[in-house]
């Protein structure tokens, strides 16, 4: 059986009404976004939802998602942060981290107040949250770059104060941030997670709901009632990315990851492994290095080719640093072969309008 699958403008009051109906299945099926490349007409019934992600590192993929796994992270989710309460949305609707405020809103039976579109402005965060309901439990999901300006504006930082429970995704935090955050009283709680899992569904490095994390050769796999159904109209890369073993569905994040202290720790992507004169080198870990350094917390790290070693690391960052200081920092704690090429400072880090790095641009620039 097939149901109808609707475009939507990423507009949140009707995204939002869209995907009630999706989930209840008295609509159809709901993608959220203005790319130009042809949908199929019909999806299969289960499918509520169809995510195509950011692209930051490979062409988009598009997630196709059941309302059950939707609902699932959902409760989950409300689970795992204490009850349930109403959500102010600061993300795009066309990402899965935003739809998800909208799909626990809907699962809450509670109204978001939604952030005006845009660029993201602190002031015009802390005051949306004059709309919210004083008497129930504040919710919002955040990525690290807006905690950032937040944590810049008194005003929003008072504001932030006042949620129950901000959920911070999107990409690994810097340390320094965590730790301001918390010094300012903002409860913070990391999530991560990606399209194909609904979204967040390992918080604090604990798994939430049902899902099950493992680790095999290096790689973390993710299963559970919130895993996607796969991608659309692309059999041979769902097959690549979604395993079923004994009845179990596992999917296959590309990231590498290991427990510390019974919690998951990501340390970076299978792909952001490059090989420098022949010795195996993560840009993950020059990076979380880097972002240690005085003025360094939005540095990026990403490959540029060289003649001489194949590939070497280059770091785009926002504040002159002296090559050979942040040469001997990454020697230090990762060997010579993690030493940084080059530095390309620029104006400002070119970010998705997820709040990501735009690593498909970064890489440019560090050519």
């Amino acid at each position: 059986m097939t149901r109808p699958l609707k475009r939507l403008d990423p507009k949140p009051t009707a995204v939002l009404a869209a995907l009630r109906e999706a989930l209840s299945g008295s609509g159809p099926a709901v993608f959220v976004g203005d790319t130009a490349l042809p949908l199929p007409v019909e999806v299969a019934k289960r499918i509520a939802l169809v995510v195509e992600t950011s692209g930051s590192t490979a062409r988009p993929k598009r997630v196709a998602l059941s309302a059950d796994a939707l609902l699932a992270s959902a409760a989950a989710s409300a689970s795992a942060i204490g009850g349930q309460g109403q959500w102010l949305l600061a993300l795009p609707v066309h990402y899965i981290a935003g739809l998800n405020v909208l799909v626990r809103s809907i699962a809450s039976e509670s109204e978001p107040v939604v952030l005006d579109g845009g660029s993201f402005d602190p002031l015009s965060f802390a005051a949306a949250t004059g709309s919210m309901t004083d008497d129930v439990p504040r919710f919002t999901a955040l990525v690290p770059a807006q905690l950032s300006r937040i944590l810049a504006e008194p005003a929003a930082t008072t504001a932030a104060a006042r949620f129950a429970r901000i959920l911070l995704g999107g990409q690994s935090a810097p340390v320094a941030l965590l730790e301001a955050a918390q010094d300012a009283g903002l409860r913070i709680t990391t999530t991560y997670g990606s399209s194909e899992t609904s979204g967040g569904c390992v918080y604090d490095g604990i798994p939430i709901g049902n899902t099950a994390v493992r680790v095999t050769d290096g790689e973390v796999e993710l299963s559970g009632a919130v895993v996607a159904e796969g991608y659309l109209d692309d059999d041979e890369l769902t097959a690549a990315a979604f395993v079923d073993e004994a009845g179990t569905r596992w999917y296959r994040t590309g990231d590498t990851g290991e427990y510390v202290d019974g919690r998951l720790v990501i340390a970076g992507r299978l792909d952001d492994v490059i090989i420098s004169g022949g010795i195996k080198v993560s840009l993950a870990d020059i990076e979380r290095t880097v972002r240690t350094l005085p003025g360094q917390s939005d540095a990026v790290a990403v490959r540029a080719p060289s003649e001489r070693w194949g590939e070497v690391p280059v770091i785009v960052t926002t504040r002159p640093i002296e090559l050979e200081e942040l040469r001997a920092a990454v020697r230090a704690t990762l060997g010579p072969a993690g030493a940084p090429a080059r530095v390309v400072v620029v104006g400002a880090i070119p970010l998705l309008s997820s709040g990501k790095p735009d690593r498909v641009e970064l890489h440019r620039l560090a050519h």
